[in-house]
């Protein structure tokens, strides 16, 4: 798992590509159960410049924003199988309800989100505030995880 990061170690490579003029991409997400939308989003946005960071919610950040019944996959495997992902150069696990914290550490030159209003992503402004873009994609027409949770519960013998 090569791939998966701590944040100070990040931070120090943030500055290192900085000097060498990489452009780094961020999103972030819970990633519970991967679809193809989440595939195709990561691709989106890998291509919009040389580094793609993912940041996931830890699992405790990840059953306070989704609840119990939604918090499936361990961080440790979200984080193994994005990694998995030739879209995907790092994966970092945050502790916080929202990646904003590591968005104003990192101050990534392009923020990406799938599905959200411009003006209600996370780190935004701080990442436009530094000379950043900001990009948002309407959601592709893929199972959500919700619609697979959903699914899951529906089969034969299920609670």
């Amino acid at each position: 798992m090569g791939k998966v990061i701590a944040r100070d170690a990040l931070l120090i490579r943030r500055a290192q590509w900085k000097r060498k003029g990489k452009r780094v991409v961020f999103t972030n997400g819970v990633f519970n159960l991967l679809t193809p939308g989440h595939v195709r989003l990561l691709e989106k946005a890998k291509a919009h410049g040389d580094l793609l960071i993912v940041a996931i919610n830890s699992d405790a950040s990840a059953r306070r924003i989704k609840g119990h019944d939604r918090y499936l996959v361990p961080e440790n495997e979200r984080a193994e199988i994005l990694s998995a992902l030739e879209a995907v150069d790092f994966v970092m696990v945050f502790e916080e309800d929202t990646p904003v914290e590591i968005i104003q550490a990192l101050l990534p030159d392009v923020l990406v989100k799938g599905g959200w209003p411009l003006d209600q992503i996370v780190g935004r402004k701080e990442v436009e505030a530094s000379g950043g873009e900001v990009y948002s994609y309407p959601l592709e027409p893929s199972p959500s995880t919700t619609d697979l949770i959903h699914r899951i519960q529906s089969l034969p013998g299920q609670p």
